[in-house]
């Protein structure tokens, strides 16, 4: 029995095909945000992801509000495309069960505190290999198994203040500040996404699957871009900047007569241009602005003069003149207007499905495109049809209901 999602019909940003990753199956048990967002971006194109939630569920359901249908929109846009089944995996029979859907499984993705599969008798090394030797093993945690912070939990905010994320937001004014998105779990997800297919593909060759030792330690450290290779090479240590650049000027955000843009000039040549478009072509010929390297010691006079040249202007007419004319300039927009805008209905970045809307999938294919396939799932929704899938009679789905090794309902 298949037990993939069909791509639906009657929406936007839709799955048109079965999607580049169909034939993999995934178990995942995972929770919160991280780990949900990398097997969604497998769910996404074609992988079947079934996700295994303990008996209180997936806590980020609760994460509200707003809510639809019970269901946070913390759990809502990032759980599309997959099937729930809610087991207690502490009693045997859970075990068992859980056990049973991993014998044809290509991938295990799971974010438990480091040591609790292995006390439940499901670590990778001594378990889960010698019985499924092609079963890649991904672990989404804090900060690994062992090392001076080995095995303690880990929480976004928490690795963007120790991975010096947090140190180089903000600005002189507001000290560190945490970003806006939970941008070390997510990367983390991607990363994690990346690493999972590196092993799948790496599998064709050895036959093989392995362990992947994701954690958001690591990937909120590698996210240090150019922060860590400017200490690395001047020894300076880096300090929230704000809206500006620390390498190049002008790349800052701007007033205008209608609203903030935000301007990212990266060469002279753009500058040049710049100055062209607002009418202040002899500022290209300043000495204090003639390079990038003059305009970083002399940032604060330019940008003087950039704002008092912007004042006049409409915004949004002088990011479009300007980015068309090869200068990147873009007007700064709030949720709402994104999400709202033309290009992002063109690009297909928001999706729905009945009742249901989110961000649509960035990754574009031509002959395999993915997308939205099915509603993100009801807890243990999809219980009972997940284990016939696994050989499970009614009458064993049902002494599993009662003995509260299945559940439907979640577990206060």
């Amino acid at each position: 029995m298949d037990g993939s999602i069909k791509p639906a019909t009657g929406g936007k940003g839709l799955a048109r095909s079965a999607g580049a990753l169909a034939g993999l199956k995934v178990v995942d048990l995972t929770r919160v945000l991280g780990g949900p967002y990398c097997t969604m971006i497998l769910s996404d194109h074609g992988a079947e992801v079934i996700k295994v939630e303990p008996p209180q569920g997936d806590e980020v359901r609760d994460w509200g509000p707003p809510f639809l249908d019970g269901a946070a929109s913390y759990f809502i846009g990032i759980n599309r495309n997959k099937r729930s089944i809610a087991l207690d995996i502490g009693k045997p029979d859970g075990k068992a069960v859980l056990l049973r859907l991993i014998e044809d499984a290509d991938i295990l993705v799971e974010n438990f505190k480091p040591g609790s599969m292995e006390k439940w008798g499901l670590g990778y090394e001594k378990d889960l290999a010698p019985r499924f030797p092609r079963l890649i093993h991904c672990r989404v945690s804090g900060f690994g198994a062992d090392g001076p912070l080995g095995g303690l939990p880990g929480y976004d905010a928490i690795l963007q203040a120790m991975t010096g994320l947090m140190s180089v937001n903000g600005d002189a004014t507001t000290g560190p500040m945490r970003l806006g998105t939970a941008m070390v779990d997510m990367g983390t997800g991607l990363y994690s996404a990346i690493a999972i297919l590196m092993a799948v593909h790496e599998r064709t060759r050895s036959g093989l699957g392995q362990y992947l030792d994701m954690t958001l330690y690591d990937c909120g450290m590698s996210l240090l871009h150019p922060q860590a290779p400017n200490y690395f090479l001047n020894g300076k240590r880096p300090a929230g900047t704000g809206n500006p650049h620390p390498n190049l000027v002008p790349y800052d955000k701007f007033p205008t007569r209608t609203c903030d843009i935000f301007i990212a000039s990266g060469n002279n040549g753009q500058f040049r241009k710049l100055c062209e478009i607002i009418g202040r072509a002899e500022m290209a010929d300043d000495p204090r602005f003639a390079s990038n390297g003059e305009r970083n010691v002399n940032r604060d006079a330019l940008t003087k003069e950039l704002a008092a040249a912007f004042a006049q202007w409409d915004g949004n007419e002088l990011a479009l003149t300007l980015i068309r004319g090869g200068v990147p300039a873009g007007p700064v927009l709030a949720v709402d207007q994104s999400t709202a805008a033309p290009h992002t209905a063109h690009r297909e970045m928001v999706t729905e499905l009945g009742e249901y809307k989110g961000l649509g999938t960035p990754i574009k294919m031509s002959r395999t495109p993915g997308g939205t396939r099915a509603v993100p799932p009801k807890f243990g929704q999809h219980g009972a049809e997940v284990l016939a899938q696994h050989g499970y009679s009614e009458q064993e789905i049902a002494a599993l209901r009662e003995s509260g090794v299945l559940l439907t309902e979640r577990r206060q």
